[in-house]
């Protein structure tokens, strides 16, 4: 069993393993791969039925596409699931970026009819630092918190890349939860500051994309690419460096990739994104795999990066 725990002040209760369905937009610019809308309703009935409550999706992934077919499963199923918290987000406008008050109350309008709900448990403000006039963020902001007061959603979050723009909106807002994404895994700690203010506010952290992208599941051999990036050996040589230790001790790199995450106090959910049905079960189970302490005193040991791991990369909603 994987367990749930309370996700900060908000009153929700949510699974330690959370399912990012980025992926289910068909997204290949940044997974490398398509997914059909088969696939992708697969994979939502696959979590549906499984001991996890809790996804997380957004407006943009896949411009749409994400959100539809979260709803398609939900309105097959006659309504989101008894107790299932769904996580989506506010975004800017697709084609003109915008993003100030009447963009956010749009944004929330369309994820409704898009999931198919008439409330939505998590919602967040997303990709601040992809928005290139920043004097409607505030308002959008402002709006978010509004839902709240209105009942539209339950809790609200700050779901962006970069500490340098999330930390200050964090010591100015009082949001319930944040995501980060890439910047708390094996290889990397640049959200590490930024966990810490959060558990000083009483603000729950999901922390997205603990095997940096994919590589750390899926192997440097079968994935050239480092937080959605083509990567170059130099790049995977950390990862090369884990699997070693990983092979040495016969454990599966992405159990140590994700239990990295899970064990940390500081980390209320991990979210894990998956594009295909038989990896809810495969996730569940790297997550209750056991990892002898030996394993973790050597990955532990490993020099690891601070910086931003996304600083070069080139974003893409597709």
């Amino acid at each position: 069993m994987i367990g749930k725990v309370a996700l900060g002040r908000s009153g929700l209760s949510v699974s330690r393993l959370c399912f990012g369905l980025a992926p289910l937009g068909d997204m290949p610019d940044t997974y490398g791969y398509g997914v059909s809308p088969e696939r992708a309703r697969e994979t939502v009935r696959a979590i549906f039925d499984s001991e996890v409550n809790f996804l997380d999706t957004s407006r943009i992934y896949g411009m749409g596409r994400s959100e539809a077919r979260v709803g398609e499963v939900i309105a097959e199923r006659g309504g989101l699931p008894q107790g299932f918290v769904i996580s989506t987000k506010l975004d800017r406008d697709f084609e003109t970026n915008v993003f100030d008050a009447a963009r956010a109350r749009r944004s929330l309008e369309e994820s409704l009819k898009a999931l198919n709900v008439d409330r939505i448990q998590l919602l967040h403000l997303h990709d601040p630092e992809h928005v290139p006039d920043q004097s409607g963020i505030n308002g959008a902001l402002a709006e978010l918190f509004r839902m709240k007061e209105e009942g539209l959603v339950e809790a609200v979050g700050l779901a962006a890349g970069r500490v340098d723009i999330m930390m200050p909106m964090m010591r100015e807002w009082d949001f319930d939860a944040i995501i980060t994404h890439n910047r708390f895994t094996l290889v990397n700690r640049n959200a590490e500051e930024m966990m810490e203010l959060a558990k000083a506010r009483g603000i729950a952290v999901l922390n997205a994309a603990p095997y940096a992208g994919g590589v750390l599941a899926k192997g440097t051999a079968q994935h050239a690419r480092y937080v959605y990036q083509s990567a170059t050996p130099e790049m995977l040589a950390p990862v090369a460096r884990i699997e070693e230790i990983c092979a040495r001790h016969g454990v599966p790199p992405g159990a140590v990739a994700l239990q990295f995450s899970m064990r940390d106090p500081r980390v209320a959910s991990t979210v894990v994104g998956i594009s295909k049905p038989e990896r809810v079960a495969q996730t569940i189970a790297w997550a209750t795999h056991k990892i002898p302490d030996a394993v973790w005193n050597e990955l532990l040991a490993l020099p690891f990066e601070s910086g931003d791991p996304e600083a070069t990369r080139v974003y893409s909603p597709g």
